[in-house]
């Protein structure tokens, strides 16, 4: 058996490939609400290429449709985005990719990448997972955007549709399966009223870079109780 044939038959490729098509999927509706809060298909694309990060995607283009401007969708992309940062170092301590590959590795370092690479048992198995998910997501994740960025213009105004609600209730879908424990609740309560009371009084965007603030607090003070690993995590 040869090694293209060793790689396709791989547990942790066919769990890559799995996760590829899983998660490129969701570039339609990224695509598509993206064109419906005001970019253009080349700025969607670029989205999706260059920022290649599904919840700061959709936190950024969340923003523009309810009316804030570009720092503010920024600053809650970033906000969002420091957990890659953080997969990077756990990739990077476990793959150790050499000096031409780090740029890449970088760039395709996402939770279902991360994810896949850290469940398998092997050396060689989290390489194989790490850039068959990776690279997989990144290609299909464009290429869905696209397709839904088309879509998108076709279907006219987004108000028609009620897109125009759509971007807030795609990061509720991403959001809910997190509640699961009582601090994830409370922390998501006290976040909703933070926005709430701060968005009559705020620019637009603003308010959640307000709430997100808050819940940073929230989890460096839980993390500093004894015994709250739940809290840290």
């Amino acid at each position: 058996m040869d090694s293209s044939t060793r790689l396709g038959a791989h547990p942790a490729f066919r769990t890559g490939a799995s996760v590829s098509v899983a998660t490129g999927l969701y570039g339609i509706s990224f695509g598509a609400l993206s064109v419906a809060a005001g970019l253009d298909l080349w700025q969607t694309v670029a989205l999706s290429a260059l920022m290649f990060t599904g919840g700061s995607q959709f936190a950024f283009i969340g923003v523009l449709a309810g009316g804030g401007g570009g720092a503010a969708a920024t600053g809650a992309a970033s906000l969002l985005g420091i957990r890659n940062a953080v997969y990077g170092m756990q990739v990077n301590a476990m793959l150790r990719p050499g000096p031409a590959l780090k740029p890449l590795a970088a760039q395709v370092t996402i939770d279902e990448s991360a994810a896949t690479s850290m469940a398998q048992p092997d050396p060689y198995g989290r390489r194989v997972g790490f850039w068959t998910a990776g690279v997989g997501v990144w290609v299909l994740w464009v290429a869905f955007t696209v397709l839904g960025a088309v879509a998108g213009d076709l279907l006219g105004d987004p108000r028609t549709w009620g897109l125009d609600g759509a971007a807030a209730a795609a990061m509720l879908g991403l959001l809910w399966p997190r509640l699961s424990s009582g601090d994830a609740w409370a922390l998501a309560v006290v976040a909703a009223l933070v926005t709430t009371v701060t968005l009559p009084v705020l620019p637009s965007g603003i308010p959640i870079l307000v709430a997100a603030a808050v819940a940073g607090v929230w989890g460096w003070a839980g993390a500093r109780r004894p015994g709250s690993r739940e809290a840290a995590a």
